[in-house]
């Protein structure tokens, strides 16, 4: 009678268990080790027991490299996967994005009031409706802007006129500073031309009129008397 098929299932006996799982994993190493031999082929096998022992074989010098070279696989698989996923995501996105700005461009030749002749009446009441309601925020937004900067243009006046009050001020004071100045200069300088003089000097002079007539001929008759009285002759100064 042939060996009846083992049903696929943990098994509960815990040295069955042992004993089937070391019976295998030998199994396993050998058909590993078989197929790289035979087949030429790069093998390797990694197990963990349930307490988290290690069982490897490798056909290789270092199972570090065949698991770079597995990894290299993986993830060029993934990226030409992730490439074709991106490219076809990319062209749809591309074709959406071109119909939208086929519409747009097709909404501004009808705002500009171009192809119009496609448009029924619902349509271009629809068109006017959108170009009153545009006129009407640019309108809008142009007020806003003429009462901004009209505000701007008061602001700059009242500090403009608070400047020019501030130094028309400082400008006062020192107009009257150098005023003070310039005045007591001048004094100074007329107290400074202006000599002391004692007050004798204005008393008056006290004439002795009993002084004999002699001294009060002019001198001019003395000289006279004396050059006429010495020669005879008038000197020709005198003529």
């Amino acid at each position: 009678m042939g060996r009846g098929r083992v049903e696929l299932k943990r098994i509960e006996n815990k040295i069955n268990r042992q004993v089937t799982f070391a019976k295998r994993r030998n199994g396993l190493l050998k058909k590993a080790y078989e197929l790289s031999v035979l087949c030429d082929a790069e093998v390797a096998l990694i197990i963990f027991s349930n307490r988290g022992k290690l069982y490897e074989f490798c056909s290789s010098s270092s199972i570090s490299k065949t698991l770079e070279r597995y990894h290299r696989c993986s993830y060029s698989n993934l990226e030409a996967g992730q490439s074709s996923t991106d490219s076809q995501n990319s062209y749809q996105e591309y074709t959406k994005l071109k119909a939208r700005v086929e519409v747009l461009q097709q909404s501004q030749r009808h705002i500009l009031g171009e192809d119009l002749g496609q448009l029924n009446i619902k349509e271009l009441e629809q068109l006017e409706r959108q170009l009153d309601s545009s006129l009407r925020q640019i309108r809008s937004r142009r007020t806003q802007n003429m009462l901004d900067q009209l505000s701007d243009l008061q602001q700059k006046e009242q500090s403009l006129l608070e400047i020019n009050r501030s130094l028309k001020i400082k400008l006062d004071e020192n107009y009257v500073a150098n005023q003070t100045h310039w005045d007591t200069g001048e004094q100074n300088i007329q107290f400074r031309h202006q000599p002391a003089q004692p007050q004798e000097f204005f008393q008056p002079l006290q004439c002795n009129n009993t002084m004999p007539n002699r001294y009060n001929q002019a001198p001019w008759d003395n000289i006279e008397q004396s050059t006429q009285n010495a020669t005879g002759v008038l000197p020709g100064w005198m003529l």
